[in-house]
């Protein structure tokens, strides 16, 4: 059990950091006015979730606790569903319904399409 909390949290550690610097960058290239990072981040999370829940067992046939280092910590802390909350409250506070809508809505369908796309990815190579 304490090996896999710290393979957990050695992934944890490693996928917050990719987040934040994929937040910064992509905020940096689209700006502020919609949360772009967060979004880029719970899509590309949720493609990886996909391919690599397949392929970590089909294909590389890793431990479970290699397993839950990857999903549960660098892809766990990669995506932020947190984040996307405030933000998303926080566009509703300042009155842009549109926004708000639009990122609730697209936050879902993309990422769970992501997923899917993912996943299917990860059959056909397998």
């Amino acid at each position: 059990m304490i090996k896999t909390l710290v393979l957990i949290a050695v992934g944890g550690a490693f996928g917050a950091t990719l987040r934040f610097l994929s937040q910064a960058t992509v905020y940096e290239l689209f700006g502020r006015s919609f949360p772009f990072g967060t979004l880029f981040v719970n899509v590309v999370g949720s493609f990886l979730m996909g391919l690599m829940s397949i392929f970590l067992v089909e294909k590389f046939n890793l431990s479970a606790e290699w397993h839950l280092a990857i999903l549960v910590g660098v892809l766990g802390s990669f995506t932020t569903f947190s984040t996307f909350s405030i933000e998303t409250l926080v566009l509703f506070e300042q009155g842009d319904l549109i926004k708000a809508m639009s990122n609730i809505l697209l936050s879902v369908i993309v990422c769970i399409t992501a997923v899917w796309a993912g996943a299917y990815i990860a059959k056909q190579i397998v």
